[in-house]
């Protein structure tokens, strides 16, 4: 049977461009390529236990562009979510596919993209959040600190 890429696992298409996942096996990688996207945006760490160690060689060569953003899961960053912003603005034209281990970091990541980038409703955001889980408190201060530095409320 020919995987799609609703195959992946906690896949969830945000937009026209933009979809997110856990962790793509290697075989994935050319579904994602045939479904359309032309970049691969990886928030996981390396040492991630499910990670594919050839993962941006296996990218590149089906023709995408491979960007990681290794975002430590206990203590995710500022830094990490402006470059996050940076290249996902900068790539706002693009079919994009934006993954970690689980979709836990992915998801929240996004929420903050399209509630303070893009002007998303943030209930809309939230739903496709909870779609993937129920930030834990270090990532819910996360989020609010995120929130807090770039609205300057809560």
């Amino acid at each position: 049977m020919t995987e799609t890429i609703e195959d992946l696992y906690n896949y969830v298409k945000v937009s026209e461009t933009i979809a997110t996942a856990g962790q793509p096996t290697e075989s994935q990688f050319a579904t994602i390529k045939d479904a359309g996207y032309q970049m691969v945006l990886n928030l996981a760490l390396p040492t991630s236990s499910n990670a594919v160690a050839t993962e941006q060689d296996l990218v590149e060569s089906l023709g995408m562009e491979y960007c990681p953003i290794p975002v430590q899961w206990e203590n995710p960053t500022l830094d990490d979510i402006e470059q996050f912003f940076a290249t996902m603005q900068a790539n706002h034209d693009r079919q994009v596919l934006v993954h970690c281990a689980a979709n836990m970091r992915v998801s929240a990541f996004i929420y903050l993209y399209r509630i303070l980038c893009q002007k998303v409703d943030p209930t809309l955001a939230m739903a496709d959040l909870h779609q993937i889980w129920t930030p834990n408190e270090i990532w819910q201060q996360f989020i609010d600190c995120v929130i807090q530095k770039y609205t300057g409320s809560t």
